[in-house]
């Protein structure tokens, strides 16, 4: 049975589109079985602006990713993202129904439907809503609260909403390209399902995912979400400082940032520093030479700055990561940016890339901290089929997190 389960990530970015296809596996992990990617082009920020270069981008990599394995995409669960994004903390009590006073899944629905009930800003929609915990008469700290008894039950949700537009037109991109949109998961909470374990997300952790450009960050502890917060800045910054420092043209720039790029000096050797790089200048036909230590004085300023913009509203938060700061994204390939975050944060750090305790199948040629969304995806529409198969079990804040995706999307 588990063989009949074909799940697809497509993760649209603004500099790639990556898509993952995933094969459920008997040991409960995802085979990957395809991966394609594509440039993007027709998003800013995470925002469409141009909706038949999203669907020219999406039909290219989902063709890649098709020839790979011979199966043809028809659905996917895609990444939602954008500067916009807003997460908030909120509560709701409900009483809890019945003469035997046992709780159900509809009063758990009622107590987080009533902590939802919140003003919006017009044209602005809830997109998701992820349960910490519950408390019944007073005790906390409850993650399954189905089954047991109680007069008064309280939801503590964290809630995310973003303009209504951006959604609707990234449904639309999607389908246009002929894939219809199962699902639709937050970018950091996608990357945090590829790479995160339990126990990460129980003793505290960050997952700061570093797009080209907008970096998102999602705070877990005791194994829920407690903030989401998202800045208007990437990796392309590193980019283009590149390509203002040495004056080449962004292509250019963004080659040297990948094959030479190193953020943290204190880890380039001797021989290193006296490296020589060959570049062509914009516009021009000669060649010149300059040493890696220089292209590392250009990287290592930036990569401080935009950390600790990122560590500064973690620290506001109050939230201790005894399990680490986890970084994704193509800006986590960057060698040197952990040790700096490491520093930055005061935290250990580490890159983040699929967790080999959830995939298998040709789990090496993604194991790379850009391809974190897109298995993350990828994963999380193979455990929403499964569940819908009648695989049964408690519900658990987790369950019930993926019980409300459901529920969301029909409301």
């Amino acid at each position: 049975m588990s063989n009949d389960i074909h799940s697809v990530g497509l993760d649209i970015g603004t500099s790639r589109v990556r898509c993952v296809i995933g094969e459920a596996a008997e040991d409960g992990r995802m085979a990957i079985v395809g991966m394609g990617d594509a440039e993007s082009k027709g998003l800013r920020r995470g925002v469409i602006t141009s909706a038949e270069s999203v669907v020219d981008a999406v039909g290219k990599a989902v063709a890649d990713a098709e020839k790979r394995c011979g199966i043809d995409v028809s659905s996917a669960t895609v990444n939602l993202s954008g500067e916009h994004l807003q997460g908030e903390n909120k509560n709701g009590v409900v009483a809890v129904a019945g003469q035997d006073k046992e709780i159900t899944m509809d009063d758990v629905e009622r107590a987080i439907d009533s902590a939802s009930a919140m003003p919006l800003t017009p044209g602005w929609e809830i997109v998701s809503r992820l349960p910490q915990e519950f408390i019944i008469d007073g005790q906390d700290g409850i993650t399954e609260p189905v089954g047991m008894q109680g007069s008064r039950l309280e939801a503590l949700v964290h809630v995310v909403s973003s303009p209504s537009a951006g959604k609707q037109n990234l449904t639309k991109a999607v389908t246009k390209a002929g894939i219809e949109v199962e699902d639709l998961v937050l970018e950091p909470l996608a990357a945090a399902t590829a790479v995160l374990t339990d126990d990460d997300k129980e003793y505290g952790c960050a997952v700061v995912n570093m797009g080209s450009e907008v970096t998102s960050m999602m705070i877990f502890g005791r194994g829920a979400v407690q903030h989401t917060a998202v800045f208007p800045f990437g990796s392309m910054l590193f980019t283009k400082d590149i390509a203002t420092g040495l004056r080449v043209s962004i292509p250019e720039a963004n080659k040297i940032k990948h094959q030479y790029g190193c953020a943290a000096s204190y880890l380039l050797t001797p021989e290193e520093r006296q490296d020589i790089i060959e570049i062509v200048p914009f516009g021009r036909d000669e060649i010149r030479t300059l040493s890696k230590e220089i292209l590392t004085d250009i990287l290592q300023p930036r990569a401080v700055e935009l950390l600790q913009h990122v560590a500064k509203a973690a620290r506001e938060t109050g939230a201790r990561f005894s399990a680490g700061v986890f970084l994704t994204g193509g800006g986590a390939a960057i060698r040197g940016i952990a040790e700096i975050a490491e520093q930055v944060f005061d935290a250990p750090t580490r890159v983040g890339t699929p967790d080999p305790s959830r995939f298998d199948g040709l789990l090496n040629e993604v194991r790379h901290p850009q391809w974190s969304v897109a298995c993350g995806l990828a994963y999380w529409s193979m455990r929403a089929q499964q569940r819908e198969g009648g695989s049964g079990g408690r519900f658990s804040v987790g369950r019930i997190v993926e019980w409300i995706g459901r529920f969301s999307r029909k409301s």
